[in-house]
């Protein structure tokens, strides 16, 4: 088997040559499981290499991704609520790869007949590679444990040991951890001994995976390095309750003396919700992160750091103040905004973390505390242009000429509809009318979203992502995420066809034209 030369993270200092977020620049946003796949979702493999090489081929420089952590149907299969920060989804493991590794044949590895139709079908996903995947991990354990293998285990077992126990505590426990057996839910260190015996094959399985699934993304890392790709990461500041997190790590998290959380996370009425969003996230108790030299977090970005080029921060504004709503509330809006030892925590983790290529999400209700944090520690912030027109007001901060260079401007993020949806949908008349008169609307709906990423591309922002929704001017079908929907986010998918529409061949003629051509020597901005 191939699986010998596996080393899991230890390609960590294969980024791009040039420094991220230092030059003038464009990418793309494309999900994973966004690429097109007949097994639900897209993965690791053929295509994720592809559009790599597109990426280069059209000199653009990063590559936007959302949370690679594992997702579960019952959080509406959502990247930003998983049972770890820290772990991989095995969905996205390439089977193909498995095969060349020797751990599947190809007659085993025979793509499902699927219908092309633009969705996710994470529930596809599960029932045609689990399977295969649960096949896979027995042959390698077989094979006996390779160096590299036994590498990753050791590396990462400040994370992966609790991983592995949880995931396999779930396959008897299926509810939410803190309704186990008192024993397991407050770790009774002979109750976890006695788990790890009864359910090494499943500790053993979900350890597998996960080596599986980062030994083929620091492949695809390298391959991105090698053609001056940078990788966009994501990571979601908080994590859900029902995680290995909370479970193994209670009193950093604000909880009773039953381990359920006192107040739970969400955002106040804004552009995105009128009602507030109450995401039930268990929040943070800083002072016990304050008294462990914030050893949680710091563990958790330098994983990320090594994983992703660059690594956005999203609701950044929580690290300045957070929204606290009491946990029987059951709405956002009866919250208050509490303090975090925002100076503290940031100069902790920039010493240990250096360099720190951290982009801050500062979208939503923005207060000058949080403009303030950003930009006493150089942060790049986040501009919408979706957000330029809702008023009247020239100083307005979406308006491009209005965007500081120190920003990565988007025309709308995987929370926003696609700019066709925005303009057929949710622009109200008054909205449409200022956005007609700046960019002189004649035209079809269709035809003004070449114009409006050539305006993105214009930008005084060094950095630029466009949606391959977008690229592709797709209505708001296509849309990522409805903040506040429960259901029907994160399916959407490309098709064959769109897929061979998706060449970047017009975003490299921007590119060139605004100066953020990959490898054309531009000065620093």
């Amino acid at each position: 088997m191939q699986t010998e030369s596996i080393q899991g993270e230890s390609t960590a200092d294969a980024g791009s040559a040039a420094e991220p977020l230092a030059e003038r620049a464009s990418g793309v946003l494309l999900h994973i499981t966004s690429l097109p796949s007949a097994w639900g979702t897209g993965d690791l493999g053929a295509c994720a290499y592809d559009f790599v090489r597109r990426l280069q081929r059209a000199g653009q420089r990063y590559w936007q991704v959302l949370p690679l952590n594992p997702v579960e149907a019952i959080a509406g299969d959502s990247p930003y609520y998983s049972v770890s920060s820290m772990a991989g989804n095995p969905l996205l493991v390439d089977l193909a790869a498995l095969v060349d590794a020797g751990l599947l044949s190809a007659d085993e590895v025979i793509e499902p007949v699927a219908s092309d139709t633009g969705r996710t079908d994470f529930d596809r996903a599960r029932s045609s590679k689990y399977p295969l995947l649960e096949r896979a991990q027995q042959r390698f354990g077989e094979g006996g444990e390779s160096p590299g293998f036994r590498d990753f285990c050791a590396r990462e077992a400040y994370w992966l040991d609790d991983h592995a126990l949880f995931c396999a505590i779930k396959t008897e426990y299926p509810g939410v951890w803190s309704d186990w057996p008192p024993a397991l839910r407050d770790r009774d260190p002979q109750a976890l001994a006695s788990a790890r015996r009864r359910l090494a094959s499943q500790v053993d399985r979900e350890k597998r995976w996960q080596f599986f699934f980062f030994w083929q993304w620091e492949a695809l890392r390298a391959h991105a390095a090698a053609h001056g790709v940078c990788l966009f990461g994501d990571t979601p500041i908080y994590v859900s309750f029902d995680s290995v997190d909370v479970w193994a790590h209670p009193s950093l998290f604000q909880l009773d003396a039953q381990r359920r959380p006192l107040a739970v996370s969400g955002v106040p009425p804004d552009y995105f919700s009128a009602n507030g969003q109450l995401w039930n996230n268990p929040l943070y108790d800083w002072n016990a992160l304050r008294a462990s030299g914030y050893r949680w977090w710091r563990e958790r970005m330098a994983a990320l750091l090594r994983r992703f080029d660059v690594v956005r921060i999203d609701h950044f504004r929580g690290l300045a103040q957070y929204w606290a709503v009491p946990a029987d509330a059951g709405s956002a809006v009866h919250g208050e905004w509490r303090d975090v030892p925002s100076h503290d925590f940031f100069d902790t983790l920039m010493r240990e973390l250096d360099p720190f290529p951290v982009v801050a999400e500062d979208l939503g209700t923005i207060t000058p505390d949080v403009t303030a944090l950003r930009d006493h520690y150089g942060f790049p912030g986040m501009v919408v242009l979706q957000f330029a027109f809702g008023e009247d007001n020239p100083h307005n901060p979406y308006l491009p000429e209005n965007h500081p260079v120190n920003a990565i401007a988007y025309l709308g993020t995987h929370d926003n509809d696609t700019v066709l949806g925005w303009l057929q949908h949710e622009a109200d008349d008054a909205t449409r009318a200022r956005f007609c008169r700046y960019i002189d609307c004649s035209g079809e709906d269709e035809e003004l979203v070449p114009r409006l990423v050539a305006l993105l591309m214009s930008s005084p922002a060094r950095i630029a992502i466009v949606t391959a929704q977008d690229l592709l001017a797709l209505p708001g079908y296509a849309r990522m995420n409805t903040p506040g929907r429960h259901a029907g986010n994160w399916c959407w998918q490309l098709t064959r066809a769109q897929w061979g529409a998706l060449t970047l061949t017009a975003l490299g003629d921007l590119a060139r034209e605004s100066g953020r051509l990959l490898g054309s020597g531009r000065m620093r901005t």
